[in-house]
């Protein structure tokens, strides 16, 4: 069963489209990687990489559109104002996406946030900012440090605040306590093509998830082999092997 809505944000004016595929069953909110489209899981052998879990129940996937090319991926504009259009982005998925995965599912519950690639990147950090929403996700050779994607002009609070790497670093007290108990991410990359040069993702994720061990903050890490690259093939059987234990 799929079936795609668009939803507009009054409030930050994005606009973009929901692909739902599933009856019923845990719901995920999947990020597409970069500059990618709600159809990319479909059109990328992901769902039927899950099928099983969908026609079984267990779990309910509702993809989205990115605004990348609005943001991270536009060089044309300095950091700071990149992540400042993103924060927009991440409102319509709070007050737009949420409200509808919830009406789809029957009420209020804990979704999973999950992405490939950029899009593990946007995972983490919903998760990581609206743990309460968000208490899991599952990040797929994601790069977790936006300063490092061709950034240029003076950094503000948009920019720290939208980089896992800076903000992890500096949690503490009551709030950090909260994140022990509430979050959980897990983290996953190969060794193979691509994961280094040019994407940066293995070297990210092992310095994301040193970052979050030093904070005591729940993850895993599960690092794949050098036959691994940063690919769709990947990715499907790594999300056919670890949905079923997040679901």
């Amino acid at each position: 069963m799929t079936h795609a809505v668009e939803l507009t944000s009054p409030v930050s004016g994005w606009r973009g489209q929901v692909v739902v595929h599933g009856h019923w069953g845990a719901p995920v909110v999947v990020f597409p990687s970069e500059g990618g489209r709600a159809w990319d899981f479909e059109d990328n052998g992901m769902v039927d990489a899950v099928r099983g879990l969908l026609d079984s129940g267990r779990i309910k996937l509702f993809c989205v559109d990115s605004a990348d090319a609005a943001t991270w991926s536009d060089r044309s504009i300095p950091l700071e104002e990149r992540a400042s259009r993103h924060d927009q982005y991440e409102r319509w998925v709070l007050d737009q996406v949420v409200p509808y995965v919830h009406g789809e599912c029957g009420g209020l519950q804990p979704i999973l946030a999950m992405g490939c690639s950029l899009g593990a990147f946007h995972a983490a950090n919903i998760a990581l900012r609206n743990a309460h929403v968000f208490p899991r996700a599952l990040c797929l050779s994601g790069s977790y440090d936006p300063s490092r994607w061709h950034a240029w002009g003076d950094p503000g609070d948009a920019g720290y605040f939208h980089n896992p790497m800076q903000y992890v670093a500096n949690l503490g007290g009551d709030h950090l306590d909260w994140l022990r108990r509430t979050v959980h991410l897990t983290l996953v990359v190969g060794q193979g093509s691509w994961e280094v040069d040019p994407t940066g993702a293995l070297p990210s994720t092992l310095a994301f998830a040193e970052a979050l061990s030093a904070k005591g903050v729940p993850h895993e890490l599960d690092v794949w082999g050098h036959d691994v690259p940063h690919d769709w093939g990947s990715w499907q059987r790594q999300a056919a092997h670890h949905l079923p234990r997040l679901c």
